[in-house]
Parts: structure tokens; sequence; C-alpha cells
């Protein structure tokens, strides 16, 4: 029986396999199979390690539904923390290729931030209509599309019903958009929960997720602020860790986003094909 070496991560909540280039693997199959919390090994995604001509390594991302996601914020740091311990010799930063650009790690233990593609698209206030509700939600791309509702009593809210009704608007068509409902819990501290595209439900944590809630949460708090060398604020997931954001304000221009939180190892074996 063939058998493939894998390693289970977590980061903020969100788990993740990890293998290295399985050849001749159709890898959507693949995740399906390793995903699937009964019969596989149970993630929220599969993270696929290659080779790359432009950065030190290259990151796949499929999702738990076999789609294939532009980048993840917690998968990037889970992954820079492997290549840490097992790849690369020592250095201050490892590029990794995604399909959202050259992304950057610096991983210090089983900590670790990134740094993302610039945050682009941001759309402070876009009206919809769910459910025969009026909405107004904010956009921005952070690597994937996402769209920040701020809410009061985030406990209260119906991520699932609410989060798939925007995640397949129209308006968002057709890439669709991860939702995240947000708090404002003071000046420089957000909580949020999110719907993933690709898990298709509620996630304990979302990176790029988190960076898009605390981008538009502090520009939401210190509103008029239009250039600051170093923005930051901390963003409180589902799982309780609290991750930390922060980035550059250049003439309302969003550049150098990084994202800091753990990325732990929680298992490895082999998974039976």
């Amino acid at each position: 029986m063939k058998t493939i070496p894998f390693n289970k991560m977590v980061g903020a909540g969100n788990d993740f396999i990890v293998v290295e280039s399985p050849r001749g693997q159709d890898t959507k199959k693949l995740a399906l199979r390793m995903c699937d919390r009964t019969n596989g090994v149970g993630a929220d995604g599969l993270l696929i390690l290659d080779k790359s001509r432009k950065a030190d390594i290259k990151m796949r991302i499929i999702n738990s539904d076999g789609s294939e996601a532009e980048m993840c914020g917690n998968g990037a740091r889970c992954l820079a923390v492997y290549v840490a311990q097992h790849k690369l010799p020592r250095k201050k930063s490892i590029s990794m290729e995604t399909l959202a650009g050259i992304v950057l790690g610096e991983v210090n233990g089983e900590i670790a931030k990134i740094r993302l593609s610039d945050p682009k698209d941001y759309q402070p206030s876009i009206n919809i209509l769910v459910n025969d509700q009026k909405m107004q939600v904010s956009y921005i791309d952070t690597g994937v599309p996402h769209t920040i509702v701020f809410v009061d009593g985030l406990d209260k809210i119906d991520v699932e019903a609410i989060g798939r009704a925007i995640r397949f608007h129209p308006r968002f068509a057709p890439r669709g958009a991860n939702v995240n409902f947000v708090e404002q819990i003071n000046r420089d501290t957000v909580a949020v929960r999110t719907y993933e595209r690709g898990v298709e439900g509620e996630t304990k944590a979302c990176g790029t997720g988190s960076v898009a809630a605390g981008i538009v949460g502090f520009l939401k708090s210190h509103h008029g602020v239009t250039s600051l060398k170093k923005a930051k604020m901390n963003v409180v997931t589902k799982s309780g860790e609290i991750l930390e954001v922060s980035f550059q304000l250049q003439e309302n221009r969003i550049m150098d986003a990084w994202l800091k939180g753990s990325g732990r190892f929680v298992a490895k074996g082999e998974f039976y094909v």
C-alpha cells in the first residue's frame, strides 16, 4: 500500500495537513480524503510544499472541499515554521510563492510572522441585499477576497446562514468572498468570526481574514488617518488566540501588511493511499 508522509499543524485554531510535493496524486481528491474528519486525518486544508523558481519554496493551499485558494495567512505561518525546522538553513526570512504573489515568513520557534502581498481593492462601504435585509459591508483583498461586517454582539451572530448568503452574493461573483463578522472591542482591538470559502463554514480562525478585519477595523477607529509608518491592531479569533496585524499607510495606500501568531505541530504520520 502506498503511503504519504504528513505533518498536522495548527495556527490560531486553523488546522492543516502539510505534505511535500505528492507526485502522481490528484491533489483535489487527496485533499478531500485527507481533510475528511471521519475517514481521513481531518483538517481545514491541505498545504503542499513544492519547489519554486521564484522563491525559497512554493506553497499550494487546497481547501477541504478540493478547491485551491490563492493564499492562506495561518497556513503560511504554519508552513514557515515547518520549513524553518525541516528544510532551509537558518535565515531571517523565508520567501514563499503563492497564487497571490510572494509572501515572506520570519520564524522564532513556533511563532511566525508573514508579510502578505499588498492589500488591494479596499471599498469601505458596499450596500447589498441579504435575505431581504439591507446590509452595509466593506471589502478588501488581502491575497483572497474578504468582506467585513461590523456587528454588536458577535457571539449571537448566525455566521453560517448570513455568511453563506454573503459569500455567494452576486455582488462578489464569480470568485465569491470570505465573510468576516467583526466587533470593535476598543481602538486597538477587534474580535472576528469568519465564514470561509472552500471550507464552506465557520473556522476557528482565518489569517487573511484577520488581516482584513485588522486593517478595516483600524481605518474605522482611526478615521481621518491617511499616512502612518506602523499601524497595529490586535485581532481576537474564535479560537481565543490573539493575532497581531501591522501595516503601513501611505496616502491611503495600504502596504507592508504583516500577520503574527503561532504555528504549532500537532502530529505526524503516514496516510494510506
